[in-house]
């Protein structure tokens, strides 16, 4: 049977919410709520998958501490054995304090990250032999290739980093058929000021390049244009976490069952949507039934945009977004 697969470390958030505002330095604020959760990343997309009715492979860093065993613990409540890749004694998960304002979210997190070790390599590989979809991630690089050679679909999603560039992630982008940034990073990765722009510089790399535009939704290209795949607007946001882990899972889905390009991409939309209901990465989802369901809706109002258009006249665009 085949499945979809992701390798990466497992995140933990403590996400402090309702702040009035965030603490200066020497200040204390307290919370209106307190929540201990799994976060984002390929865990939090493929949990998301297997919500979906897909079948999926976690790889994944587990230790001894107590914030792995939570991770773990959780990971068997949604249903899924990971495998575990580590055999270390630091805290191989990324560990994230959020505090979130009715305006915005603000991060500190922690990890320890190493180099991943040969017999790692080895044992991921042998293990995701034969999936239809690998989510990519840094730091797997030749696995990837080996992965692309036999024909595996990659999918590559990356957060935000200072030095995104094409020449860093370069090996990375040609093995890649799909990558999905949000706007704040397509602009920056293309050195552009608008979505259209970097669109076409993308399509330079991608067949079917994506840009991610928060509440206005997707722009995409493919052989018969551009288009602007529609955000739901009756999902009302209250937490962007796990948004983009949400996207990535919806369109998966539809590249999983040969959905074509743009259903795929709404989709993404849907599932994005509706996570940034509710705070936290993983608290709200949809069934596939649910998924369907919307999508059936939305499908009408799939917007063809022309190339010589500029953009910005057309929608308001906020370039902060974190979807």
């Amino acid at each position: 049977m085949s499945f979809v697969a992701g390798i990466g470390r497992a995140n933990i958030d403590l996400l402090y919410s309702g702040l009035s505002h965030i603490p200066r330095e020497g200040e204390e604020v307290y919370s209106k709520d307190f929540d201990l959760q799994l976060g984002g990343g390929p865990v939090a997309t493929m949990i998301n998958l297997q919500r979906l009715g897909v079948p999926v492979k976690v790889l994944t860093f587990l230790g001894k501490d107590m914030f792995s065993a939570f991770a773990e613990q959780r990971l068997h409540e949604y249903g899924i054995e990971a495998i575990n890749l580590y055999g270390g004694g630091k805290i191989p998960v990324n560990i994230s304090t959020a505090m979130i304002t009715g305006r915005d979210r603000t991060f500190v997190s922690y990890n320890q990250l190493q180099q991943t070790t040969a017999d790692q390599l080895k044992i991921a590989e042998s293990e995701i032999e034969g999936a239809k979809i690998v989510e990519m991630q840094p730091g797997f690089l030749e696995l990837y290739r080996k992965l692309k050679q036999k024909g595996t679909l990659l999918v590559l999603d990356m957060g935000w980093e200072d030095d995104l560039s094409f020449e860093k992630y370069r090996d990375y982008f040609e093995l890649a058929d799909y990558y999905t940034p949000n706007l704040k990073e397509a602009l920056y990765l293309t050195g552009t000021d608008n979505p259209l722009d970097a669109l076409k510089i993308l399509s330079q790399w991608f067949t079917k390049p994506i840009v991610k535009i928060g509440d206005q939704g997707c722009l995409i290209k493919d052989e018969e244009g551009i288009w602007q795949i529609p955000h739901i607007d009756e999902f009302e946001s209250t937490d962007a976490t796990g948004a983009g882990d949400a996207f990535l899972s919806g369109f998966i889905y539809g590249l999983y069952h040969e959905a074509d390009f743009r259903t795929a991409i709404l989709y993404g939309n849907i599932m994005g949507g509706k996570a940034v209901t509710e705070v936290g990465c993983l608290t709200a989802s949809l069934s596939e039934q649910e998924l369907l369901h919307y999508a059936d809706r939305y499908l009408n109002r799939i917007a063809r945009i022309s190339e010589k258009s500029h953009y910005t006249s057309i929608f308001p665009v906020n370039p902060s977004s974190s979807i």
